[in-house]
């Protein structure tokens, strides 16, 4: 029996020293992309801390105009909250400014590892989550804090006067604007469900009444009461069905067949 020569090493597969190399660089890559969102951080936030009082007098604006109604005003409980508590909102506020920056250099360091296809979708997707992110956001200060704060003032029982705390109030607010950030990114995810071949738009559409449960559910976690309960679960059905309407627009049937070939077969979603 004659014996088999040892198989030829293959030409393409990188040497342990070039794979090493590589890891090193995409190392070095990160934290460069790191450094760079953090240092944008903290440049937008210095420019912030001279006005950090202005810009909490703004964010408590739609709560200190119902309490001025019954001669109340917003109180400091602890000794260093009247200056914490404007810093961590202008920290939040700088983060929220640089957003678009981060996800520029997270984009920039995952790139070159997407197909073609990927990429394609890859950044009107981003763009669409900021956006919405911050639609979320301004729906939330425009359209919920007015109503919902002039009902909560108008509940205090006879005698009570309302004086909320600032650093209450800030963690209050920040609790709904990431609340009513994260919901109006509904149509973002409805669209990768069905774009990853994960489910299909039909499915999605008969799982209709499952989801609009679920948002109420979602409101009655995420905000205090019925008014702000039904004024976030609304949009989100609002944005689910957007979400089918732009899966219905920008992804080919063909590519909806596959992925529920797939899904049917128990296998991998087919690929574009």
């Amino acid at each position: 029996m004659t014996e088999l020569p040892p198989p030829s090493p293959s030409a393409s597969a990188p040497a342990p020293g070039e794979q090493e190399q590589s890891f090193i660089s995409h190392l070095i890559e990160l934290r460069s992309r790191l450094l760079r969102a953090i240092l944008c951080v903290v440049v937008v936030l210095a420019a912030l801390m001279p006005f950090q009082n202005q810009v909490y007098e703004w964010l408590s604006k739609p709560l200190i105009s119902q309490m001025q109604r019954t001669g109340a005003q917003m109180i400091a409980t602890e000794v260093a909250s009247p200056f914490l508590a404007p810093l961590k909102l202008s920290t939040f506020v700088a983060v929220a400014i640089c957003v678009p920056f981060i996800l520029y250099q997270i984009w920039a360091f995952i790139a070159p590892g997407l197909y073609q296809h990927e990429r394609r979708f890859a950044a009107p997707l981003l763009l669409s989550a900021t956006l919405l992110f911050y639609g979320g956001m301004a729906f939330a200060y425009f359209a919920i804090f007015p109503r919902l704060f002039a009902f909560l003032t108008s509940m205090a029982p006879q005698g009570v006067t309302v004086m909320t705390d600032i650093n209450q109030y800030l963690d209050f607010v920040l609790k709904l604007f990431f609340a009513f950030g994260c919901a109006f990114e509904v149509p973002v995810a409805t669209f990768l469900l069905v774009k990853a071949g994960i489910t299909t738009r039909e499915s999605l559409a008969a799982k209709r009444p499952y989801v609009i449960v679920g948002a109420f559910v979602a409101g009655a976690l995420l905000t205090p009461d019925v008014f702000s309960q039904v004024s976030l679960a609304v949009p989100i059905w609002l944005l689910f069905e957007a979400g089918l309407m732009c899966c219905k627009i920008f992804i080919k049937p063909d590519e909806d067949e596959a992925a529920d070939e797939g899904a049917q077969a128990g296998g991998p979603p087919a690929t574009p």
